[in-house]
């Protein structure tokens, strides 16, 4: 007996994130996708413990005015590091005391985890906001702690320090390089050829890394073409993670709210949602994904040249598709013989032989379910 086809199922999703990308392989896996997890970078906690709990020192012995939390994850681990070190009393002590402000409802969820209370948090999710709404404020002689996270902007801290502030930077942790290049180098080129149907992101330096590493690999234009003109859907929990691509004037896909559910819905959403590459046959419902078809709920396997074949046959919705037009897509093939071997072997991997349909001197065409104005 067979299990119920999921919506995502003949999907390839690719997942760049490193931090909890084990919730988002979970959640598209049960809806049938098939995840590339290639993560761009890595989280890499700050080497030298020791000059974290100095830095916390420092704070506890000289108390702020203001500590920024820009991340969940940076203000979880101080309180931790500062918990193995014996301060984290202290330290709490000495942040109730001070003006708390949020980067966003994440870090937010964090200080309140902490028994803290915040002052204020912004409603974009950026430290922009946050540097704004404090110089708003008046900071003449104001102490503060800014948090870091990966993609700290010193211009930001420099801001606050040219209208009077005191600031110091705390960083709890850095990114790294990707733990596996060679992977990321080809998920890039399965973007780049249509082979994956969404990419999805969760930070902002992780998508500029993967901008990076397609530049590295000499991927870039074939990695912003693919994404420009919606090959693949480019998708992002919110306009921080989207910054690198709107920067480069691409539209990336982000949810109204900026988590990773809305997240994980909206992608299957608008997978599910996409029928320009379906078609109602003699054989019931068929669908192009990235790696496969979907034909009647049955999830179709196709390397490049078959699925390059099927999906002109469904753009062409049951009109014929002439050899030469075929060769065209075809990856590397210089003659209609090529096309002949590709069919066949399309046939056999659909297992519906009679789907695709010969038209004597004329090319192939779908039998579609009702087709027009064609011979039977």
């Amino acid at each position: 007996m067979t299990s119920k086809p999921g919506p995502l199922s003949g999907c390839t999703i690719a997942i760049t994130a490193h931090r909890r990308a084990e919730d988002l392989i979970a959640s598209f896996e049960r809806r049938g996708a098939k995840v590339l997890h290639a993560p761009t970078l890595q989280i890499i906690p700050v080497a030298d413990d020791h000059a974290l709990i100095e830095a916390t020192r420092r704070v506890i012995a000289n108390p702020p005015d203001d500590v920024v939390v820009t991340t969940a994850v940076g203000f979880r681990g101080w309180i931790e590091a500062a918990d193995t070190a014996g301060l984290a009393a202290d330290l709490l002590g000495t942040l109730e005391q001070s003006r708390i402000l949020a980067r966003g409802p994440k870090a937010r969820g964090a200080i309140r985890a902490a028994g803290l209370v915040e002052h204020w948090s912004a409603r974009s999710e950026t430290t922009a906001e946050v540097v704004e709404w404090l110089r708003d404020q008046g900071v003449v002689g104001r102490k503060i702690v800014v948090q870091l996270h990966g993609l700290s902007d010193p211009a930001l801290q420099d801001s606050l320090r040219s209208a009077g502030a005191s600031v110091r930077g705390l960083e709890v942790y850095r990114w790294g390089p990707a733990p596996d290049p060679a992977v990321v180098e080809r998920m890039i080129g399965q973007l780049c050829t249509g082979a994956v149907d969404a990419v999805v992101h969760t930070s902002a330096p992780g998508a500029q890394a993967m901008l990076d590493a397609a530049a590295l690999t000499g991927q870039y234009d074939a990695l912003l073409t693919s994404l420009r003109t919606g090959r693949v859907l480019n998708a992002c929990v919110g306009p921080v993670t989207a910054a690198p691509f709107l920067n480069l004037g691409l539209d990336p896909l982000v949810p109204d709210r900026y988590r990773l559910g809305a997240l994980i819905r909206i992608v299957t959403d608008r997978l599910t949602d996409d029928n320009a590459r379906s078609i109602e046959t003699e054989f019931g419902q068929l669908v192009i994904r990235g790696g496969a078809a979907v034909l009647d709920g049955v999830v179709l396997p196709l390397g490049p040249g078959p699925r390059a074949v099927l999906a002109a046959l469904v753009a062409a919705g049951g009109d014929v598709v002439s050899r030469p037009a075929l060769l065209a897509v075809l990856p590397g093939a210089e003659d209609v013989h090529a096309v002949e071997v590709t069919v066949n072997r399309l046939r056999t991997a659909i297992g519906k032989p009679e789907l695709v349909r010969t038209v004597v001197r004329r090319g192939y065409r779908l039998a579609v379910e009702q087709p027009v104005g064609l011979p039977s």
